[in-house]
Formats: C-alpha cells, structure tokens, sequence
C-alpha cells in the first residue's frame, strides 16, 4: 500500500448480502454513492460519472473493475479525464455473525497531481468517511426490514 493510501473500516449491522447489493447494484449505488448511468460488477468493465467538491468543480471520473469476488472483493481503477493520476479502490466484505465489516483502501493517491488541492489525500478520507461512515450507513439502516 503507497504512503499516501487512505483505508477505513465499518461495521454494518446487515447481512453480508444487502451490503454487497449496494456496493454492485447500479440501482442501489444511487441511493448512497454515484448515480451511475452503467454498472456491472465485472471485470473489465467501464464506467464513468461525474463529481466534484463544488457545482463549479465537476470531475469526470473513469474507472475500470480489476476484480470482482462476489460478496467478498470489488477493486477498479480511479482516475480523470485530462489529469496525471492513477488509483485503485478496493471494497472488501467480511461476515461477522450476520453483520458486514466493510473495508475500502484507496490507494495511489500520490499520483495524483499536489498542484490540485481538490486531489489532497485529506479531502478523499473527508468523501470516503462520509460515503462509508454516513451514507451507505444510514441506507442499509433504511433498508433493514425490521
């Protein structure tokens, strides 16, 4: 893992299932990550969106999958179009007594440009611990049948 990687960990408590349906379902994505227009979760596969800090600082994000074990493993590259920059986002699940641990690692950050502040490690740990920490929280929450 480079110098500059950024990982977190969460505990859900959903089944291992619900949680990969979020992170590989297009349709569920939306409700928590990206509204992507195509998500398939195979390897090889493209996919694109927009996102950024600010209305006026939109980025078009291209990602590749690299690997894909269903309920365990989702990694794709994570770059923009027309900057230097190359990373990798690994999304790991792991079964804890009917409960989901959640890791994600995101490294290469270093290769991103320091002359964009909008690629500084620290506003990437603010975007993962809030899409990780916050969002998908609060929507496997919503979604629980009680």
């Amino acid at each position: 893992m480079g110098k500059d990687a950024f990982a977190i960990e969460t505990n859900y408590h959903a089944p291992l299932q619900i949680v990969w349906k979020a992170i590989a379902d297009k349709d569920e994505m939306k409700l928590w990550y990206f509204d992507l227009s195509e998500f398939k979760p195979e390897v090889g596969f493209e996919f694109r969106f927009m996102g950024g800090p600010a209305e006026d600082r939109q980025y078009l994000h291209l990602c590749k999958i690299t690997e894909v074990i269903p309920e365990k493993k989702l990694a794709y590259t994570w770059r923009y179009d027309g900057f230097e920059g190359n990373t990798l986002v690994t999304f790991e699940l792991f079964d804890e007594a009917g409960q989901t641990r959640l890791k994600l690692t995101h490294e290469g950050l270093e290769t991103f440009s320091a002359d964009n502040p909008d690629f500084a490690r620290e506003n990437f740990a603010e975007g993962w611990n809030w899409l990780i920490g916050t969002s998908l929280k609060e929507y496997l929450f919503k979604n629980q049948k009680h």
